[in-house]
């Protein structure tokens, strides 16, 4: 197909309307959209060569980036903390365990099964390690599961992806040395607790405490910016294009976190968060989540994010398949493999140990739990800052990278028919509501 302007929309076109498609058909087919975007560009690149990868290649990871803070903004602005409270630990701790374990795990089996150093095993496990909140999210609103399992596991896929980022922005400034000199806070922390540079001590020490510091200023400069914008809302709430300036905060915020050295991909969701759970300035004893604004413009806001992501990541998705190499795929197929067992077992170690937190799981929710660790848009966009980095060690992660994704999504799938068994909480009959107490 010869590119040019007219069949550049005529492509963007019809790819929407597949992703519009394949996203309704996925609530009856349960069958994630994003592998019908991803084998359709397959079939779009290495199958029949419709699209030259040289002219979206540069762009790819661009895409990506957008739509992952564009998803990341409308996960906080779902985020209920004041109905979550009484699971978010529950959820953090299973959150921190899976991709604590994960991350250690992929690395083991990098390390000894792929002969690999530490610092590129670590970059590999980093960006696989974190599921996606962008298809956790949308599977779990289509089932009708217990409150607080669903909750549990919105919020976790909710601050799935911010940890993933976290992790992998912390890895990578330890990688191009620039986490050893960040304003001069790291190397001062380790002097005073007795941490000699270049020792093993030092290297866990410096990814704790790179760790510790993007969280908190990301945490930090989000809630500020948040506060800040909860005020000015009600004096352009009512303007045209409200919305648009809305966005333009969010890509301010995400270049000033990034700037000054935070994870900026959390720092998004965050504020997303602060908006959604700020009470009302003018009415403090008012309800949380957007108590400032009307009922349509509240609407309004999560709507125009919601479909700029959607087009953005369809566009995404499609790119990513376009640009795989079937020689890299084949090359990749064990090891991604051996991949998909460390998630597993990693995932059922973490949902078993993270029980204390979360009690009443059945063993079909238990399983449940273990089978959703989708792969998708924070994995791939992660894996492309990696390969960037660091382009000549780690040129064969975009096929790893894809093949997880795949396996991965064929375990949603299984996770979405085995739901059907779990029955939902039970809701008490009228007599028993009103029956007198038992004395």
């Amino acid at each position: 197909m010869s590119f040019n302007l007219t069949n550049f929309f005529a492509l963007l076109g019809a790819l929407l309307v597949l992703a519009f498609v394949a996203n309704r058909l996925s609530r009856w087919t349960r069958v994630p959209d994003v592998m019908v975007l991803l084998a359709t560009g397959i079939l779009l690149g290495p199958v029949l060569h419709w699209i030259d990868v040289a002219h979206f290649g540069p762009v790819t990871r661009g895409f990506g980036t957008l739509a992952l803070i564009l998803i990341l903004f409308a996960a906080g602005l779902e985020l209920d903390l004041r109905h979550a409270l009484k699971q978010i630990w529950g959820a953090m701790v299973l959150s921190l365990l899976s991709y604590g374990l994960t991350l250690a795990g992929i690395t083991w089996f990098c390390i000894y099964a792929l002969k690999m150093e530490k610092m590129p095993a670590l970059l590999v496990a980093a960006p696989l390690g974190c599921i996606s909140g962008s298809i956790v999210l949308p599977v779990l609103d289509q089932l009708d599961l217990r409150k607080a399992l669903k909750t549990i596991l919105v919020v976790e896929a909710s601050f799935g992806d911010g940890i993933g980022a976290l992790g992998v922005g912390v890895l990578l400034d330890i990688a191009s040395g620039n986490g050893a000199t960040t304003s001069g806070v790291l190397p001062a922390i380790l002097k005073h607790l007795g941490l000699s540079p270049g020792t093993r001590g030092a290297v866990a020490g410096s990814v704790a405490v790179l760790f510790l510091f993007k969280f908190l200023l990301a945490l930090a400069l989000a809630v500020l910016a948040g506060f800040v914008w909860v005020r000015l809302l009600p004096l352009i709430s009512d303007k045209q294009y409200w919305q648009v300036l809305t966005f333009a905060a969010v890509l301010l915020l995400y270049s000033g976190i990034h700037a000054l050295g935070g994870s900026e991909l959390f720092g998004v969701m965050v504020f997303g968060a602060t908006l959604a759970n700020m009470p009302d300035p003018l009415n403090r004893r008012s309800e949380f989540g957007f108590a400032i604004l009307a009922p349509d413009p509240s609407r309004q806001i999560h709507s125009f994010h919601s479909e700029l992501a959607f087009l953005v990541r369809s566009f995404f998705f499609v790119l990513l398949g376009a640009i795989i190499e079937f020689g890299g795929l084949r090359k990749q197929l064990f090891p991604s493999l051996g991949i998909l067992g460390v998630l597993f077992v990693a995932r059922a170690i973490s949902v078993q140990m993270s029980r204390v937190a979360w009690r009443g799981a059945t063993p079909r929710e238990r399983e449940f739990a273990v089978l959703l660790i989708p792969r998708g848009l924070i994995t791939a966009v992660l894996a492309l800052e990696v390969v960037e980095s660091k382009p000549n060690e780690l040129v064969f992660l975009t096929s790893l990278t894809f093949a997880v994704i795949l396996f991965t999504n064929i375990l949603v799938l299984l996770a979405a028919i085995r739901a059907r068994g779990i029955a939902p909480e039970s809701v008490p009959l009228p007599a028993e509501t009103h029956a007198a107490p038992v004395p």
